[in-house]
């Protein structure tokens, strides 16, 4: 799977190359500065900069719905090198903008990375989806899902250029996978740092029901080989949803380690089921949890007036980190991230309820789960809107993570899932460091 993985990356870095693959038009057409990308989604969608503003520019937006296509066959076929875009984000040539990226350490805050991937990839769809003769899009693209990001080998520095790359790699009727890299210059020389594969969805102009896209029509070899990974990365998620453990009873196996687990927790000193002690270097799973509020307020909003799904991530990943770093009781360092899924959309003046779990434990790896929530101010049900999950590296060996009750045993099952499903298990190294 690493050899695999390695000639994925391999494939990605040739496609940066001038003259190759997806880069084959002008360079003038693809390069955006990270400050225009969503200048750029508010011109597509027709969205005001003004809050008072955003309930007459949603009613504009139900004048596009003529401009639907009534099936796929009416939209032209596009190839990937259509919808590929760069992004420069100058933290080196631009110190005014490293504050914002900024940690305490001197490093690159991956919450704020995951904000600029969610705006690349909903750019990106435009891109693939675009009508030259229409000012505004009849469509409104959101993310559905996170599906992997990988981190690779490579410092992330607040003094260095760091460059975006994305395009659709793959498409159904309605959503879009999209892969996305990350590079930073390094001498001369921009090097991968991180790789991404989101779902976006495109749905009609007032965001209500789903919308045709165009078709996506493979160039050559390499693209072939992208669009057929896209087929099987659908495959792997529709078989992961359909064994999920809110589906389906553990397997065998599954179960054995659970009941191991628990047998090892018994008080030996007393013939009881209700007698629990930890073994040494282990902690209860219920022991691990922090949580946040959030109050959602319209600086955070997207081009549809909904919270931005980036900020989300964010939130997530901050909240995530810091559970990571408790557990750990040192810095620890995100090596992955994968099966965000945006279940429901979070409106503005909602609160915002963040609740984080590390689920799994493994040597020097942390599983961290968070669970987002909504309620607003009038009702105060509480729903569901997004489930992540993080792995981490810490710099030293943390304590294993013990279930006491069924419903952990499970949280910890997915987590052990999640963790199994990392593509690149990588070492810590010096110059590894990704934080909040």
């Amino acid at each position: 799977m690493r050899r695999a993985a390695l000639r994925l990356c391999a494939l990605r870095k040739e496609l940066l190359i001038p003259g190759r693959g997806l880069t084959q038009g002008s360079q003038d057409e693809t390069g955006f500065h990270i400050q225009e990308v969503r200048d750029k989604l508010r011109e597509i969608v027709g969205a005001s900069t003004n809050w008072k503003d955003h309930v007459k520019a949603m009613e504009e937006r139900k004048l596009l719905h003529s401009f639907l296509a009534k099936s796929q066959k009416e939209l032209p076929p596009r190839r990937m090198k259509d919808s590929y875009i760069e992004v420069l984000l100058p933290l080196g040539s631009e110190p005014e903008l490293r504050e914002k990226y900024l940690t305490v350490q001197n490093t690159v805050r991956f919450g704020r990375i995951l904000e600029d991937l969610d705006s690349l990839g909903v750019l990106v769809c435009y891109m693939h989806t675009k009508n030259d003769s229409l000012k505004m899009s009849p469509l409104s693209i959101v993310t559905a899902l996170v599906d992997k990001i990988d981190m690779c080998k490579k410092s992330l520095s607040p003094e260095q250029d760091i460059k975006f790359s994305g395009h659709v790699s793959w498409v159904g009727k309605s959503s879009m996978e999209v892969k996305m890299q990350m590079f930073q210059l390094h001498g001369n020389e921009f090097c991968p740092v991180l790789d991404a594969t989101f779902v976006m969805v495109a749905r009609d102009a007032e965001n209500k029901g789903p919308a045709f896209v165009n078709p996506l029509i493979p160039g050559n070899v390499e693209e072939e080989e992208l669009f057929r990974q896209g087929e099987l990365n659908k495959g792997k998620r529709i078989a992961f949803s359909s064994t999920s453990l809110l589906k389906m009873a553990p397997s065998a196996e599954e179960r054995n380690t659970i009941h191991e687990m628990f047998l090892s927790t018994l008080d030996p000193k007393t013939i009881s089921f209700q007698s629990r002690v930890l073994p040494p270097n282990a902690v209860w799973m219920e022991s691990t949890k922090l949580k946040s509020l959030e109050v959602c307020h319209p600086q955070e909003r997207n081009i549809f007036n909904r919270i931005f799904g980036g900020f989300l991530m964010r939130k997530a990943y901050e909240l995530a980190w810091a559970t990571a770093c408790n557990l750990g009781g040192s810095r620890s360092f995100v090596v992955a991230v994968d099966d965000i899924m945006f279940q429901k959309p979070v409106e503005i003046g909602s609160l915002l309820f963040l609740s984080s779990q590390v689920c799994f434990t493994q040597n020097n790896y942390i599983q961290v789960r968070v669970h987002s929530e909504v309620a607003s101010l009038q009702n105060k049900e509480h729903m569901t809107t997004n489930v992540f999950h993080f792995t981490f590296m810490s710099e030293k060996e943390v304590p294993l993570v013990y279930p006491k009750t069924y419903g952990e045993s499970m949280l910890y099952l997915d987590g052990q899932r999640h963790f199994s499903s990392m593509s690149i298990p990588v070492s810590l190294r010096k110059d590894y460091r990704v934080e909040p």
